[in-house]
């Protein structure tokens, strides 16, 4: 498996079709309209200005993808970052989303970032399987936040410490993301 940095060009196309059963048959995402590679194109160059977005690959074919985002607009929070991962159906249960979401961390890390917040669309025992392993610790949850496919969903939200804070010092702002070989 190699895990690379997306490129827009390149990977838009393969993100939209792992991404499109999410938004169209589940759950996982609130979306109700999955976007087309144009759209998930500009996405990858927009987030990656200032996040990393990663994809992982088997022999040509990606098979996954991981990336974070902003957390919240007001400046305070500039230190925290959402993540998300999304793994093909063919490529479930082979380590992909794990293998992602690792080398995701250490960038985030090198970048500054301090904690790492995931939303999780409950029940999903998988994913919530997933990002406990990874160290995300449960902090609460949204109850009847979004509707979907016919039925108010919950929201579960874990947070995991991606780089312990000096107390009460002001840290350096995050960087732009470090360069990953494509």
């Amino acid at each position: 498996m190699l895990i690379r940095a997306a490129d827009a060009a390149q990977d838009a196309a393969a993100c939209a079709a792992i991404y499109a059963p999410s938004v169209m048959d589940g759950v996982t995402s609130m979306e109700e309209v999955a976007p087309d590679a144009a759209e998930l194109g500009r996405r990858i160059a927009e987030i990656t200005a200032r996040y990393a977005w990663l994809v992982a690959e088997f022999d040509g074919v990606v098979a996954g993808y991981a990336y974070a985002t902003q957390h919240r607009a007001r400046a305070s929070y500039r230190w925290s970052v959402d993540v998300t991962v999304y793994v093909s159906d063919a490529y479930q249960r082979r380590g992909v989303g794990r293998a992602l979401y690792e080398r995701l961390f250490e960038l985030l890390a090198q970048q500054g970032y301090h904690e790492a917040c995931a939303g999780i669309t409950l029940p999903n025992d998988a994913s919530v399987g997933l990002h406990e392993s990874l160290g995300f610790r449960p902090v609460g949850v949204y109850r009847n936040i979004a509707f979907k496919l016919g039925s108010w969903r919950d929201v579960g939200w874990w947070q995991k410490t991606l780089r312990k804070p000096a107390p009460d010092t002001r840290p350096a702002d995050p960087i732009a993301p470090p360069r990953v070989p494509r």
